[in-house]
């Protein structure tokens, strides 16, 4: 189960309507089951949410790989200059 946090939160008028809509469109039994239900539908065009352990090892085993292949061959910064600049 996720982690519970507790917020005292101040609504304006419309915000507050917000909630009712969606808590009864959604059939939650509150408001702050309400707002996690938007943040839910619209937080990741803020921020990604965490991403699982599988991937996590699956990017550090692609990273080692190319490590491997790839290590011995360096790139001045003259290079790297160029390369960033396209």
């Amino acid at each position: 189960m996720e982690k519970q946090i507790s917020a005292r939160v101040e609504l304006n008028d419309y915000a507050n309507r917000v909630l009712g809509i969606i808590k009864i469109k959604y059939g939650l039994k509150d408001k702050s089951e309400a707002l996690n239900k938007f943040i839910e539908l619209y937080g990741e065009a803020f921020m990604e949410k965490e991403v699982k352990e599988d991937y996590v090892k699956e990017v550090i085993a692609t990273v080692k790989d190319h490590y491997k292949k790839y290590s011995d061959e360096k790139m001045s910064l003259e290079e790297l200059d160029k390369l960033c600049e396209a």
